[in-house]
């Protein structure tokens, strides 16, 4: 799904929020979790260490504050790992060519938060 830019406090953010919504049949709000990366942070999404995924190019993006960050609910996570919607500088596209995209849930071990601006 192609999410477009913008924080939560411009109209395309709250046009986001709905859309989500809708698709997930529930309200998304949530308090931010304690000790989570604020939105805002700047993050570079990587590559998984066992393959060439989950994006085509490792790239930038801000951490977006569309939905706060949740714990991942997979039997391949973490213990503990979040998941954070994330805003890409440029548009990407996946490891299997589907995009561009704009934003993405992103799991943690995908991002390494601060990598200068």
């Amino acid at each position: 799904m192609t999410i477009s830019t913008g924080s939560a406090s411009d109209p395309t953010s709250a046009r986001d929020r709905s859309a989500l919504e809708q698709i997930l049949g529930c309200p998304v709000s949530g308090e931010w979790p304690t000790g989570a990366a604020p939105a805002g942070s700047r993050v570079r999404v990587v590559h998984d260490t066992e393959w060439e995924g989950p994006w085509r190019n490792e790239f930038l993006g801000t951490v977006d504050d569309l939905v706060a960050p949740a714990p991942v609910d997979h039997p391949q996570a973490h213990d503990g790992e979040l998941a954070y919607w994330v805003r890409f500088d440029e548009s990407q596209y996946d490891c299997a060519g589907d995009g561009p995209y704009l934003k993405a849930l992103i799991w943690a071990r995908y991002l390494r938060f601060d990598p200068g601006r």
